[in-house]
């Protein structure tokens, strides 16, 4: 079982207003806040978000080596749109919509968001896609 990832963020508040929400809304509660870092935790897994100041770089690539995205289960395609209309508020928009909500595959319902510091996260769908 994995224990925790850590992110070095470029910008804390930004990182906690966006990957705050989004983990809240996906059942993960505030873990650990220091002046630094803040962390978010489902189970005995928890995510560590740190604006650290060994940075050697102020923005994140997710096409370079390292962290391409982090995907999450989510209950339902229902509960999917609801945190797709949702995100804009909090920092996220759409990827690929276009292809939304299929941009995965036909087999996948899913929902790519990417945040203003150029972090991706995938929502899936637990229920499987509706026939086409």
């Amino acid at each position: 079982m994995l224990h925790h990832v850590e992110i070095w963020v470029p910008d804390l508040d930004r990182a906690a207003a966006s990957f705050g929400w989004l983990l809240e809304a996906l059942g993960h509660t505030l873990f650990q806040s220091w002046s630094n870092g803040r962390s978010w935790r489902l189970g005995a897994t928890y995510l560590v978000f740190e604006q650290s100041p060994a940075l050697t770089a102020h923005e994140h690539d997710r096409r370079r080596p390292g962290l391409n995205h982090l995907a999450f289960h989510v209950e339902g395609r229902d509960r999917v749109e609801a945190l797709v209309s949702e995100a804009p508020r909090h920092g996220w928009s759409l990827m690929f919509p276009d292809r939304h909500p299929y941009a995965g595959g036909e087999g996948t319902y899913a929902a790519y968001l990417e945040n203003a510091d150029g972090f991706e996260v995938e929502l899936v769908a637990l229920d499987p896609p509706a026939p086409a």
